[in-house]
């Protein structure tokens, strides 16, 4: 029964986190993705090349107003460092707020944990970025950021000209194309589209003609749905994770782990607690926003919440990708310098926030977008999404995509109850044989062992054909609803090509095809299921 209501628990929570925050991440990423599709890297790289703070407050701005991906961030970072950028500007400023800072991440903050969290997390961004260009001014020596430099240029691997992710050609999800400089490699078709989108014009024409023409709108809404392709992961695991932790993890766990006391020690503790716990959890900051509010629900500190947020830089790939880029000393003072940061934005947030007096009840957190705004905002920005996945992939490629997940979906249920069966069976057979054992042991003294075994034995036989069967007609029934949809997809899209008698024939012909692959196969499935049923004793 616990397990029960735990799942269910689980299941209510992820399904309400998705619905609450669809609108944050649609308005986030389609802003994102506007603000790269309109502003070159090569100006970006212009405006950071000093250390002042002119320069950290633009690379703050800059990188609160791109992409949210943390590893798209540290690739585009390195172009920017590679090409001049100062390190106090690139390393310091613009690479920890272009996950942290960035406008997704405080929708997210603000639906799920409150207005309050949504103030403290760019006051605490700006303060890790303060920390963060104050020890790359006075405690990084200069030539261990000109060392890490020269090996960035002297290192630097295939890369995707739109995010600066490193790629490898061979890579399934890596796609070539022949440009005026030669063969380029992207790491997804998302950024091989925004490049495309990017070279029709030149920056000055960006800015001042393509805002407001429908070529410079779909360049947008390619850059958005390239940032959704690279962080959708990490946000559904953020879910799933915060779900099952919600769900299956009692409070008096979290007692035990969050560190008890109050005052400066019992604060700074909870929060390099929180920092160690979103290095565990591998994702993104917009990813982690779920299990924060876990968090706080059980008892952590609130500039601990914020830290654990601000911690995504911190992850052990991407430790591993500072030390490919900029070398092994570089990389161990980059962590160390986002560790510091991290921990005294926290810690400084927490008390700052106290004694305004605007941290709100422990435990108590989102609320402020009532329920039908939800609903509606929802409505509203789901159209949006349909038009950005339709202008970047085109309608026959998403019934295709449509078509292959249904594939997908059916062969991994398939497995499923293929598996159950097979252990419903085993599972059967094993209490066959037990209940047997002891109705031999019973029979010895009864002198009935023979008749008593022979009708156990047959019980367990026929326990075990019922199994395999309700296995087949599971299987079976899946097929034909597979099939149903497909047919229901083909034939939509038989009915919008009517008009043309050649495309409608095509249509027609490639629509079948699915139907007549799953009806063989069914077919193969009934008489595999009569020929087992012909070979079985009991049936």
């Amino acid at each position: 029964m616990w397990l029960f209501d735990s799942t269910l628990r689980a299941a209510a929570l992820i399904a309400e986190m998705a619905w609450d925050t669809w609108w944050a991440l649609v308005l986030g990423f389609t802003l994102s993705g506007a603000v790269e599709a309109f502003v070159s890297e090569d100006r970006m790289t212009g405006a950071l090349g000093g250390d002042g703070w002119r320069e950290v407050g633009l690379g703050a701005l800059l990188g609160a107003a791109s992409s949210s991906c943390s590893y798209s961030a540290v690739g585009t970072t390195k172009t920017l460092f590679k090409k001049g950028g100062s390190g106090v500007a690139t390393l310091g400023a613009f690479m920890f707020a272009s996950t942290d800072l960035v406008v997704e991440l405080g929708l997210v903050i603000w639906v799920l944990l409150g207005w309050q969290f949504v103030v403290g997390e760019y006051l605490g961004g700006v303060v890790a970025v303060a920390v963060l260009a104050l020890l790359f001014r006075h405690v990084v020596p200069a030539e261990w950021v000109e060392s890490a430099r020269e090996h960035v240029r002297a290192t630097d691997r295939t890369a995707c000209p739109t995010c600066d992710v490193t790629v490898d050609p061979t890579d399934e999800d890596a796609v070539s194309m022949e440009t005026a400089t030669g063969l380029e490699h992207f790491c997804c078709g998302g950024c091989r589209r925004v490049f495309e989108a990017r070279e029709t014009g030149s920056d000055d024409a960006r800015l001042r003609d393509r805002l407001a023409t429908r070529d410079g709108w779909e360049s947008a809404f390619r850059a958005a749905m390239k940032d959704w392709e690279m962080v959708w992961r990490d946000v559904a695991l953020g879910f799933v994770i915060a779900g099952l932790v919600g769900g299956f993890v009692p409070d008096a766990w979290w007692t035990a782990l969050v560190p008890g006391g109050s005052g400066l020690a019992g604060v700074t503790l909870a929060t390099a607690v929180a920092i160690g716990i979103g290095v565990a959890t591998f994702m993104c900051s917009v990813g982690n926003v779920p299990f924060a509010l876990v968090l706080w629900q059980n008892g952590l500190p609130f500039g601990a919440v914020l830290s654990f947020v601000y911690a995504d830089l911190l992850i052990p790939p991407l430790v591993r990708i500072y030390r490919q880029y900029y070398g092994a000393r570089m990389a161990a003072a980059l962590t160390a310098a986002l560790a510091v940061a991290a921990l005294v934005a926290g810690v400084t947030v927490h008390y700052v926030a106290t004694g305004v007096g605007f941290v709100p009840p422990a435990g108590e957190v989102g609320g402020t977008v009532p329920s039908g705004y939800t609903t509606a905002l929802n409505l509203l920005l789901t159209p949006v999404f349909a038009v950005q996945v339709a202008v970047t992939y085109g309608t026959d490629a998403v019934r295709r995509r449509t078509a292959a997940t249904l594939d997908r979906v059916d062969s991994s249920v398939r497995r499923s109850v293929r598996l159950t069966g097979a252990v419903l069976a085993v599972g059967a057979a094993v209490v066959a044989a037990a209940i047997g054992t002891a109705v031999d042991a019973v029979a010895e003294h009864r002198s009935e062992r023979t008749d008593d075994r022979r009708r156990w034995r047959d019980r367990a036989v026929r326990a075990v054909g019922t199994a395999a069967s309700a296995g087949k007609r599971g299987e079976r029934a899946l097929a034909a609803a597979n099939r149903a949809v497909i047919d229901r997809i083909d034939s939509a899209e038989t009915g919008r090509s009517a008009p043309a008698a050649d495309a409608s024939t095509a249509d027609q012909t490639g629509g079948t095809a699915p139907g007549s692959t799953a009806e063989t196969a069914d077919d193969g499935d009934s008489a595999a299921d009569t020929d087992e049923r012909s070979s079985d004793p009991t049936s």
